[in-house]
């Protein structure tokens, strides 16, 4: 056990994000998220939803300013106007985290998929709402 960190923040996850480098992408994903056959690292948080891991992943994970956009969302399939009440949970979760407004980019699900399998690893959630979904590109500290 570990003072001041989130308890969700599992061995593993921890290993991950340390060994990430500047630019390096973290994909956080629902259940219904092919997790397992795209990811080059993956870790489960089963029984969590994908807003609550994101949380504790911004309490430790500094986003790329170097970037128009640090975190980029799957569009909703056919309606790419239409925001997700997920997508707003993790827009609000992201601004507190960064303490401003940050841009987030929604994509189309291809994208999305062809940016999971190159991220550096996946986080499989369990969260059950549709496009839980979102990709984080890790910054420096300074």
């Amino acid at each position: 056990m570990l003072k001041n960190l989130d308890p969700i923040l599992s061995p593993e996850l921890l290993s991950a994000l340390a060994a990430m480098g500047h630019g390096d992408e973290l994909a956080i994903v629902d259940a219904n998220f092919p997790a397992v056959t795209m990811a080059r690292r993956l870790v489960r948080l089963d029984g969590l939803g994908a807003t609550r891991v994101l949380e504790a992943v911004l309490s430790v994970l500094p986003l790329d300013e170097f970037v128009d956009s640090p975190a980029a969302v799957m569009q909703v399939a056919g309606h790419a106007e239409t925001v997700p009440e997920t997508v707003r949970e993790f827009q609000q979760a992201i601004d507190r985290a960064e303490t401003k407004s940050v841009k987030i980019t929604a994509i189309d699900r291809f994208e999305f998929y062809d940016r999971s399998r190159a991220a550096f690893a996946i986080v499989a959630t369990g969260e059950m709402r549709l496009y839980g979904n979102v990709l984080l590109k890790k910054g420096v500290i300074r």
